[in-house]
Order: C-alpha cells, then structure tokens, then sequence
C-alpha cells in the first residue's frame, strides 16, 4: 500500500507471505552449498571461510527479514526488486565454492547487488525507517564493496577485508537510530522460524545426497535414521513453544530501542550460530555415511558433535535475550554433545546413538516441572499463543 507515494508499512497481523517463503528457500540454497563445500574440505581454513560467508550473507538475509517486515512485497515493483534480490542471493550460492578463490569478485558483485535492492527498497518505506537507513544503507554497501574488494585482491589482504566486511557491518547496527524500525513481531518471529526450519530440512537432504552410490547395507540405513533423529531434535528445541513465546515477549516489549536491540541480538545475532551448527553438524553425519562401524577422524567427530553443540549454544544465546527458561538445559546439552567426539573417534554409530540420546534426555528434563505443575508436557504448546504467564 502507498500513501501519498510512500510505502506504508506491512500490518501488525500480517502473516509471512508465499514470496517471502520463495525468497528463503534461495537464501537456504546457500546453507546448503556452504555445507557441501565444508563436506569436500573439512579444514579449519575451510570452516573459517565458511564462518565468513555465512556472517556476510546472515547479515543481509536478515536485513531483508527486517524490510519485509516493514513492507509487504504486494507491488509489481517491489515484488521485482525482491526477485532482483533472489538472484543475488542465487548467484552469491553459486559461487561459494569459488568464493576465496576464481569467482570471489563475482560473489562480490552479487552481494553488492543485494544490498542496493535492499537499500533501494527500504528507502521507500515511512520517513521514520529511511531516516533510519540513511547511515545503515551507505554502510551496508561500504561492507558489500570490501567484500568485492576482497575478491580482486591477493592474500592476506583478501580476508582482511573479508574480516572487515561483518566487523563494519555489526558496528553499524549500533550507530544508526534502530529504533525508528517498528517491528511486527509475529510475522518478525514467523519469518526467523521458516528460515530455521528449512534450514534443517534442507540439512536432511544434504545427508541424503551423500548416500549417492553407498549401498544400502544396515550401517548407512542406521546412520540416515539417527541424522533424522538428530535432525529432528534440533527442531524440537526451537519449535517447542520457545518460537511462540519469544513472539509473545517481542510484541511485550514496548520501548521501541529496547525492542529493536532485542530483535536484532535475539534474532539475528543468536540465529547465526544455530545456522552455523546445522551447517557443521549435517557434514559430520555425512561424513559417518561411509564409516557408520569404523572410526571417524578428529575433525569429522568434531564437525559432528561440535556443530549440535553450537546450534544448541545458539538457541541458549536466543533464549537468555529473551529472558526465557531453558538456558541452563541447553548449555549443559552443548557440553555433553562436545564430550560425545571421542565416541565418534571410536565408533560412529556411538557418536551418533550418543547425541539424540543426549537431547531428548534434555528436552524430558526440562520438561518434567512443567509435566509435574500441568500435567502436560511441551506438545501442548504447538499452534497457540502462550499466555503471558507462560512467556
């Protein structure tokens, strides 16, 4: 909707729309060819990279999260710089293999693409939020030009600015005026949940794709299993009502900058870590398809129990900004999927039995005060609004 030639923002209620969910499932794209990167040179230089270009890519992901949720993409317009930004995005995951290498200057023009659509857009929006853009938008593209800078240059000075590209970036979001962004938060929360989610399925299909040419013997079909358990646990952490109560503690938050803050650490900066940890941890169970009775090498253990771990410390990051119950659970969790990595050094089907088992043994705990005060457990809070009691 425009009034007076300005866009107006996207109601209080809206819900995520069918393009904003297109939208994702490019931007997972990239998850998903960071993790088959990571798979082909699990290094500590390669999970450096891959730290990098997710941070640089997060950051945007998430800006385009924030501008959705101040605009609803309903005009041929906006809906074609959307599919502007899509492509971006696309051709940015295309060259991730190449990223530090042959195609670093083309992953930069895609990248400064994105964040021009995204300027472009957001300048449009309610006077209060461009005003609010008009120091983040300049340091934006400042960010996406060392990063193309950073893919025309020689090493060291490649990752330097690399490095410099998400220090900028973190350091803007706390110079310009973000509280002039008024927040939606169901549709803010809904939108960090998709992402989440298919973030995670997407994983599932990774691990797939390495059973290529592996037959199908009981030790693979073992270790596709325990990767949906697995799997499924990391969603039952987010989705088990913490998704709906953080909605719930957002939209509870009336002083716009604490607000904002709030979305920004919670959402943004707690997300990454957990987008990090399905990365590594659907390598690590990837890498057990072809050694499901054998032993698995440091690194391969490490990616797999490490990348739980940090998905695990993430949510613990998401929930302690929120001020919500759990942290402890989850800290206690990450501390248990790192000590299961000489398990995974001796047998990978140990390691891999060993982590679901750690958080479902979790989840029961955390669960039982509400089981002995209620009588029901964290099922229950599927599909509704938690009261303000319970946030």
């Amino acid at each position: 909707m425009t009034l007076g030639g300005v866009m107006t923002e996207a109601a209080p209620d809206v819900r995520v729309s069918t393009l904003e969910l297109f939208f994702d499932l490019v931007f997972v794209f990239v998850i998903t060819q960071l993790a088959d990167a990571l798979a082909e040179h699990l290094t500590l230089a390669s999970l450096g990279n891959t730290v990098l270009i997710l941070a640089v890519v997060w950051w945007m992901y998430s800006g385009y999260a924030w501008l959705t949720n101040a605009i609803a993409p309903n005009s041929t317009i906006r809906r074609t710089l959307l599919l502007t930004g899509m492509a971006g995005f696309l051709v940015m995951a295309l060259t991730i293999p190449g990223a530090f290498g042959e195609y670093g200057w083309l992953f930069g023009v895609s990248y400064l693409v994105v964040n021009i659509v995204h300027f472009t857009l957001f300048m449009g929006v309610d006077q209060g939020r461009a005003r609010a853009m008009r120091l983040l938008g300049p340091l934006n593209i400042l960010a996406a030009l060392l990063v193309l800078a950073g893919g025309l240059v020689h090493e060291p000075y490649r990752h330097l600015l690399w490095v410099a590209a998400p220090v900028l970036q973190i350091t803007a979001s706390y110079l310009h005026r973000i509280e002039m962004h008024e927040i939606a938060a169901g549709h803010f929360a809904e939108r960090h949940g998709l992402v989440i989610i298919i973030a995670i399925g997407e994983s599932i299909v990774s691990i797939g794709v390495g059973f290529a040419g592996v037959h199908l013997s009981w030790g693979p079909i073992l270790v596709a299993v325990l990767g949906l358990c697995i799997a499924y646990y990391l969603y039952w952490f987010y989705f088990a009502g913490d998704d709906e109560r953080g909605a719930r503690v957002l939209a509870n938050t009336s002083q716009p900058l604490h607000r904002a803050r709030l979305a920004l650490q919670a959402w943004g900066y707690a997300h990454y870590p957990m987008l990090l940890g399905i990365i590594v941890a659907s390598v690590g169970i990837k890498m057990t398809v072809s050694h499901a009775t054998g032993p698995l090498h440091w690194g391969q253990a490490s990616a797999l129990g490490g990348g739980v771990a940090l998905y695990l410390l993430g949510h613990a990051a998401f929930l302690a900004q929120l001020r919500l119950r759990g942290v402890p659970h989850r800290l206690v969790a990450a501390a248990l999927a790192l000590a299961t990595i000489p398990l995974g050094h001796w047998v990978a089907l140990a390691q891999l039995i060993a982590l679901p088992l750690v958080m479902v043994v979790t989840a029961m705990v955390e669960d039982l005060p509400e089981v002995r005060r209620t009588g029901s457990t964290a099922i229950g809070t599927f599909g509704r609004i938690p009261t303000s009691e319970e946030s």
